[in-house]
């Protein structure tokens, strides 16, 4: 993994906390589709200019669209149903509070065999390096450029067949696991995987249950994550424009065979991918 230029390109900014001013200013030509469920998008018309908004202490994305002003809130798989709250900040410093529904959904059971024991069951060795690699994941995903803006109508990212949906509750080898993440395309081996938005590659490794893995940044706390891949045709810190070939299909890390795993976050909250594709 490039660790070195990852650290350059996550730290030179991207972290640091950067004038609210500049989110105020955020013009966007689309939103993504609402859906006001776990997994889902919560988009709101804030009624004001806010400078900044914060739901479940995580930092939310705010975009004028049609000269109206929208916060755009990733609804975690794990949140209730019911009343959720978020804050917003005004310029003259007033803070207001506003509230959206979420509804209940059940997502549907998935049972998968795995031959490799040890991606299942880990050994005290892998999880050394899983907790390492989950921690850089997860500076990756905090990550906020605001000299980036984001694009919600994606292109699919690869050709292939859709092979397991977000938000499936998944067994492997009978023992339950986290909910399924992103959206699984399945494809032969050295497809072709293109950037389905313009943006700004922040990292690029082998993970032990991603495989090659690329992650891209596409501005104000919206990520997208490529996974098992055979190769990677791209360096941190590239910008990439919509359509630029990033890799190609594998079946590195815990698969059962070829396909790319492709996994859509806002403020640090993995969505559905289906929210933001175009067909």
């Amino acid at each position: 993994m490039e660790i070195s230029r990852f650290k350059q390109v996550l730290f030179a900014g991207a972290l640091i906390t950067v004038s609210h001013l500049a989110s105020a200013a955020l013009i966007v030509n689309s939103l993504p589709q609402s859906s006001m469920v776990p997994g889902g998008v919560a988009i709101i018309p804030t009624g004001v200019d806010a400078i900044s908004g914060r739901y479940k202490e995580q930092r939310i994305l705010l975009a004028n669209y049609n000269e109206d002003q929208y916060a755009i809130i990733g609804i975690p798989l794990n949140a209730h149903s019911g009343s959720h709250q978020f804050a917003l900040e005004l310029a003259d410093g007033q803070r207001k509070l506003l509230q959206f529904s979420v509804e209940d959904k059940v997502y549907v059971e998935q049972h998968i065999t795995i031959t490799n024991e040890r991606q299942v069951n880990p050994n005290s060795e892998d999880m050394i390096r899983i907790t390492q690699e989950s921690s850089e994941m997860n500076r990756a995903f905090s990550s906020w450029d605001e000299d980036l803006t984001p694009v919600f109508t994606m292109q699919v990212p690869v050709k292939g067949v859709r092979s397991s949906s977000f938000g499936l509750r998944r067994y492997f080898n009978g023992q339950p696991r986290n909910p399924h993440s992103g959206m699984d395309i399945a494809a032969d081996e050295g497809t072709p995987i293109y950037a389905p938005a313009p943006g700004i590659i922040l990292t690029t490794g082998n993970y032990f249950f991603n495989g090659n893995t690329i992650i891209l940044d596409h501005g104000h706390g919206l990520i997208s994550l490529y996974c098992h891949m055979n190769t990677i045709e791209v360096k941190s810190g590239t910008r990439v424009d919509s359509g630029t070939q990033i890799g190609k299909v594998g079946q590195t890390g815990r698969v059962t065979g070829p396909h790319l795993h492709w996994s859509v976050n806002l403020n640090n909250t993995r969505v559905d991918p289906s929210l933001f594709l175009l067909d």
